[in-house]
């Protein structure tokens, strides 16, 4: 059985459906295909049920500062089950909720595993063939954990949405945003949380002292934080406990092991024999700026293609090749990747947008550095000893505002609107000439007057 298309889109996450919708809007012909769940990782495995999470876990220490503003709240008990089936509930109704925008927009969607079988030819559980005159890969990726002894006791990051029970100690290995989530997650859930990392410094890749900062309030929160640390095995004992063998000649007895050290590119299964695209040596799909493989009528966007893992950046590539396949006005140039913002949910949160403080030396050789460290007020009545870090990288030479990162309440909130001023090119200057609103922490970055150069 055959049907032919414009465009097949394989994987309904944040990208496909863009995508896909998009294109039919377009005046497209378009199937999509998907083998798991509609939403792809960030709505189901992923941004929301970990934000939904991450309220949870904060709800503690929000408790705590209610009584020093009067309010009598003892006896406060948290129940896992409530949290964790309001979360699957949620995310059952979104997934409803991308079917629909499929079906609204005229897409014609195939529930089963997609596999290239050739040029123009995608085919749905091995059986059912559609032709069309260009697929789309946006199998999106997956956890990866590496080999090791006892590698089967390993959890990853999708089976914390769905625990029967939450464990009392458990062990997080990695040093990424996942991990670091993770483990502020269960930490403020009441869990006792190790925190391991086979570096000396936990977020590689944030700016460095954003990366201090942080490991020193996640530890002052109770984790654990074990750098420099890996595991060499992994044993199970009839009670369920799992005992960590380390490197280093310790070890350390968990109830459970969750593993965050990274991810790879879901090719899984995707290409007939004899059918391949150019892909890099973790595996993700080589594209140009139009978003094209190497294979004529292939393309390939988001987290496959391992540029920018973030679902607002697959939605921006989405829309852009769809506009540029099928579009009466094509986009006049390829997409920007310049000064995206992104968050990391962990506590404290952080908020980042542009050049950290070491690619900003490595970029202009000498620039101004401006931050500071507070306390929000919301705390001042309390003895909670909550803080907040904030700084600026200016380039020295143009004034203009190259890297803006906070770590603190409500990080991710204020740093998106400030991402608009910094991919505007906003100027130190024109940071100093806007008004504050006070009392707020978001005043402090329009009221930083003490900076310090720094030459690379």
């Amino acid at each position: 059985m055959s049907d032919e298309f414009d465009l097949v889109v394989i994987g309904a996450g944040s990208g496909g459906v863009r995508a896909a919708r998009m294109a039919s809007g377009h005046g497209a012909r378009v199937a999509i295909i998907e083998e798991r769940f509609f939403g792809g990782t960030c709505v189901n495995v992923g941004c929301v049920p970990k934000k939904l999470f991450a309220y949870g876990a904060g709800f503690p220490e929000e408790f705590e500062l209610a009584a020093s503003y009067g309010y009598q709240l003892d006896g406060w008990r948290f129940d896992w089950n409530t949290l964790r089936d309001n979360k699957t509930r949620e995310i059952e109704r979104l997934n409803g909720i991308y079917n629909r925008i499929l079906d609204n927009a005229g897409v014609t969607v195939f529930e089963g595993h997609g596999r290239i079988e050739g040029p123009g030819r995608v085919s749905v559980d091995g059986d059912r063939v559609l032709e069309c005159k260009h697929i789309l890969i946006a199998t999106g990726g997956k956890p990866h954990v590496p080999e090791l002894p006892g590698d089967d006791l390993v959890r990853i990051s999708d089976d914390l949405f769905y625990l029967d029970k939450l464990p009392e100690r458990v062990a997080v290995v990695g040093g990424g945003y996942i991990a670091c989530e993770f483990a502020s997650i269960l930490n403020g859930l009441g869990v006792e949380v190790h925190q391991l990392y086979r570096r000396d410094l936990i977020l590689r890749g944030f700016d460095g002292e954003i990366r201090e900062f942080v490991a020193e309030r996640m530890a002052a929160a109770g984790i654990h934080i074990h750098v420099n640390t890996d595991v060499s095995a992994i044993e199970g004992d009839a009670d369920g406990e799992k005992t960590l063998r380390l490197l280093n000649g310790d070890s350390l007895v968990v109830d459970e092991v969750f593993y965050a050290t990274g991810r790879v590119p879901k090719l899984d299964g995707l290409f007939a024999e004899g059918v391949s695209v150019q892909t890099r040596d973790n595996g993700a799909v080589i594209v140009d700026d139009a978003f094209q493989t190497s294979e004529p009528g292939i393309h390939a966007l988001g987290d496959v293609t391992d540029r920018l893992q973030l679902t607002p950046v697959a939605l921006a590539e989405g829309m852009w090749l769809a506009a540029h396949l099928f579009g009466e006005h094509k986009p006049k140039a390829p997409l920007d990747y310049r000064d995206v913002p992104t968050a990391v949910f962990c506590h404290p949160n952080i908020g980042t947008v542009g050049l950290s403080q070491e690619e900003a030396l490595a970029e202009y050789g000498t620039i101004r550095v401006y931050k500071s460290q507070f306390r929000p007020m919301r705390y001042t009545l309390s003895d909670i000893q909550e803080k907040s870090m904030m700084k600026l990288i200016v380039d020295d030479a143009s004034d203009r505002v190259v890297g803006l990162h906070m770590a603190g309440e409500e990080s991710a909130e204020i740093t998106q609107g400030f991402a608009v001023a910094v991919r505007m090119g906003a100027t130190k200057a024109d940071f100093d000439a806007t008004v504050g609103i006070h009392p707020t922490s978001a005043e402090e970055l329009v009221t930083l007057r003490d900076g310090e150069t720094v030459s690379g």
